[in-house]
């Protein structure tokens, strides 16, 4: 069936098409009565207006480019999701590259790609230095908005930094004074920002970090480090991991080792992705919105597109702590 145009919705509605595309523009000085015949008559004809030639009228462009890194994890994902349903709410289409954020040439690549086509605006939630430096090489003409640096309302303290602190001020509730920290890779911002939330609150807890690994956020470097860890228990009673991805590893390798969590062993990961739930134990965690976080970066952008002041009502969810079956009291 044709899609339906305004000449159409005209004629079924009784009126010009010239009262019809008033209505659409927002008109407000059209009679009721006349109002609701064209209301009825685009329901009728389910009427979908062509964004298309409506910004080719305006001079603009309806796409967003969004520089894309490990959208195989859960953060990302979820991140990526809210964006891109925030931009199709608001009229826009999204342009999704994937680039790997620590990998210079590949950065460049993305965004030279990205910058031959004709586009509105930028978002970036690769979360790394290296994506963050290109961007400050670049002479950019388009708004740009970057899903990194995000901080608490009324504080100066990060949304990751206080992420890790909740998991620190959770073990040290639970008496933990000896605690280890499984690391992101240093090349991400976020991983770096959870860290300095940990450690900081942690000492400033009365407790100290005795033993530090890194991972690259999957449950394969957990696995692996869970591994190392199972062979020093008596240097720590309770463990924090970066990502959830990671300490769902990390559970998987101390039960293989025959180390009991919690019991033995407490550990709270961090993100809540939707599967730490399920695990055995189920994972404490601290719970991030990333949906809302990618919505929040993309509105803020388009906001700025249109030259618009941002919604000053909507304000980031702060990480709260989930605690769940792998976290305990200290062992004596």
């Amino acid at each position: 069936m044709k899609d339906a145009t305004i000449y159409d919705v005209a004629k079924r509605a009784g009126v010009s098409h010239q009262t019809v595309s008033r209505f659409l523009r927002g008109f407000e000085g059209i009679r009721p009565a006349t109002r609701e015949k064209v209301e009825q008559a685009l329901a009728e004809l389910e009427y979908r207006p062509n964004s298309a030639a409506r910004y080719l009228r305006l001079q603009r462009t309806n796409r967003i480019g969004l520089l894309a890194d490990n959208m195989q994890q859960s953060g990302p994902a979820r991140t990526i999701a809210g964006a891109t349903e925030a931009a199709r709410s608001l009229g826009y289409v999204t342009d999704i590259v994937s680039m790997d954020g620590v990998d210079e040439r590949s950065v460049d690549d993305a965004l030279d790609l990205m910058l031959g086509q004709q586009i509105a605006g930028i978002v970036v939630t690769a979360q790394t230095a290296v994506a963050r430096s290109a961007l400050e090489r670049r002479a950019i003409s388009v708004p740009v908005a970057r899903d990194f640096g995000l901080m608490v309302e009324g504080t100066t303290e990060s949304i990751n930094e206080h992420a890790g602190r909740v998991a620190a001020e959770h073990l040290a509730s639970l008496g933990h004074r000896r605690v280890a920290y499984v690391a992101g890779p240093d090349q991400w911002l976020a991983a770096r920002e959870r860290a300095d939330g940990f450690h900081r609150a942690t000492t400033a807890s009365g407790g100290a970090v005795t033993v530090t690994d890194v991972g690259d956020w999957s449950a394969a470097a957990g696995y692996d480090i869970g591994l190392r860890l199972a062979a020093r228990t008596d240097d720590f009673t309770g463990v924090a991991v970066a990502n959830d991805a990671m300490a769902m590893g990390l559970l998987a390798a101390l039960a293989a080792e025959g180390v009991s969590v919690p019991h033995e062993v407490s550990v709270v990961g961090n993100d809540d992705t939707p599967e730490a739930r399920f695990m055995v134990p189920s994972l404490s965690t601290v719970a991030l919105d990333f949906g809302f976080e990618g919505a929040h970066v993309m509105t803020s952008l388009i906001a700025r597109i249109e030259g618009r002041s941002p919604d000053t009502a909507s304000r980031l969810p702060v990480p709260s702590l989930v605690a769940r079956a792998s976290t305990a009291p200290a062992r004596g």
